[in-house]
C-alpha cells in the first residue's frame, strides 16, 4: 500500500472506506518497545527502501522508534532476522548471506564476472 510519504510498503495500512480513518504501521504495531506510530514517521522510514532493495521472502524486520537529542527526534532502527537460517542479518538492504550462496541465478552471475575476468 502507498504510504503518505508516497513510497510502496507491505507494512503500511490505511481503511478510510465509509467513514472509517484508519492509518497503521502493523511494524510499529506489533513491536511494543517502539513509540507510537505517527503518519509523518513515514517519511524518514528506510523500510520501503529495504524492501525495494532486496525481496526476500524469509527475511523478517522489526522496527523500532525511539526517542533522541531530549525527545525531540524520532530514531528508526530496523532489524532483520532470516527465517530459513535463523540468523540475524546485518545489511537487510543485502539479505541474508547463505541465501545469496544458495541462489542458482546469483552463483550463474558470479561465474559470469569470474569467466570475463580470465580474458
Amino acid at each position: 500500500m502507498r504510504t503518505p510519504a508516497g513510497k510502496e510498503c507491505l507494512h503500511y495500512y490505511q481503511d478510510f472506506h465509509r467513514g472509517r480513518s484508519t492509518q497503521e504501521c502493523r511494524l510499529v504495531k506489533d513491536n511494543p518497545d517502539s513509540m507510537p506510530w505517527r503518519s509523518r514517521d513515514c517519511y524518514k522510514c528506510p523500510v520501503p527502501d529495504i524492501l525495494r532493495a532486496n525481496a526476500s521472502d524469509t527475511m523478517v524486520l522489526k522496527l523500532t522508534i525511539r526517542p533522541a537529542l531530549l525527545g525531540f527526534v524520532r530514531q528508526y532502527k530496523v532489524e532483520a532476522w532470516c527465517e530459513r537460517h535463523d540468523i540475524p542479518i546485518k545489511d537487510p538492504y543485502v539479505g541474508c548471506p547463505l541465501d545469496a550462496e544458495e541462489n542458482p541465478a546469483l552463483q550463474l552471475f558470479r561465474d559470469a564476472l569470474e569467466d570475463s575476468d580470465d580474458d
